[in-house]
């Protein structure tokens, strides 16, 4: 069976596992970044299979200069997400992070065992 079986290509950015909607940079991630083996994978996203895992696994190491490309561009995007959340963040996370603050301060200035100084 031809490795790219295993997967949908919608978009020079989106490669998914055939008939899921999980994204090889999810599985990728887990693997690259957290160093997590195959079989932890497959109990993380519970429409995959083993075979899918190790398929996307295969594909990364034969297609490595792509696929790196592919998943630092993923990861840019979803800094650039979380830059523009934060940047334009709804008025009601503002007023519950404000009020976290608050509870903290309060808490520390409770505390007997937290340094001031």
């Amino acid at each position: 069976m031809d490795i790219e079986n295993y997967f949908d290509f919608l978009s020079p950015d989106d490669i998914r596992l055939k008939g899921t909607r999980v994204g090889i940079e999810s599985i990728l991630y887990e693997y690259i970044y957290r160093d997590r083996t195959p079989e932890e994978i497959v109990k993380h996203f519970s429409s995959i299979t083993l075979e899918q895992v190790y398929a996307t696994i295969l594909y990364y190491l034969h297609n490595k200069e792509a696929v790196s490309k592919y998943i630092a561009d993923w990861l840019e995007w979803g800094h650039q997400q979380r830059k523009a959340q934060e940047m334009n963040r709804h008025p009601a996370a503002t007023r519950l992070q404000k009020l976290r603050d608050e509870l903290e301060t309060k808490k520390q200035a409770n505390d007997p065992q937290v340094s001031h100084g």
